[in-house]
């Protein structure tokens, strides 16, 4: 959470106060999820061994939550996602602790896991930590299949060196060493 001395003190007290008044109707929240859906599952495909991983976990129910949003996923016979049936009991809930999206943009930025209040299957908790931790989006593919591979290279390069920088300088902003070779001397 953004501290009082915070630039984002504002932003982060403004966004929770939007949050918290402007719900998106149900059928937004609904097509959002199915999208967050296609787009995880076109990542696992990416990944046969994540795909296995779930295959052993086929109708298993995760339940995931960040302030008012909640999703819940099912593992499917093929090895992919779908969004559990209305009413579905999850065997796990992982519950991301951290309430400000800037908070949580500074942890992603340091390459810090937000922390997250795990309820449930210890075994399925851990299935998912290993997805977490394994299955990567190579942009850079995806990319170039749009564009081809030169200006995919191109525009990849430099995406990684302005995360670098914007790495450094939140490890600047908080104290600890910013990913990419730079800390205490």
């Amino acid at each position: 959470m953004a501290t009082p001395s915070s630039p984002f003190a504002f932003l982060d007290d403004l966004v929770r106060r939007i949050g918290t008044r402007l719900q998106p109707p149900p059928w937004a929240v609904h097509e959002g999820q199915h999208r967050a859906v296609l787009f995880l599952n076109h990542v696992l495909q990416q990944e046969p061994e994540a795909q296995q991983r779930l295959v052993r976990q086929q109708g298993r129910v995760v339940q995931f939550e960040w302030r008012f949003i909640t999703m819940r996923l099912v593992a499917t016979p093929a090895g992919l996602l779908d969004l559990a049936p209305e009413g579905a009991v999850p065997e796990l809930t992982l519950v991301v602790t951290e309430t400000s999206p800037f908070g949580l943009a500074r942890a992603t930025l340091r390459g810090d896991k937000p922390a997250v209040r795990i309820v449930g299957d210890v075994q399925l908790a851990a299935e998912v930590n290993w997805l977490v931790d394994h299955v990567r989006w190579d942009v850079e593919d995806d990319l170039a299949r749009v564009i081809g591979d030169v200006p995919a290279h191109t525009v990849a390069n430099g995406a990684r060196r302005v995360a670098a920088a914007l790495r450094q300088f939140v490890g600047d902003r908080t104290g600890k060493p910013g990913a990419g070779g730079a800390g205490a001397e």
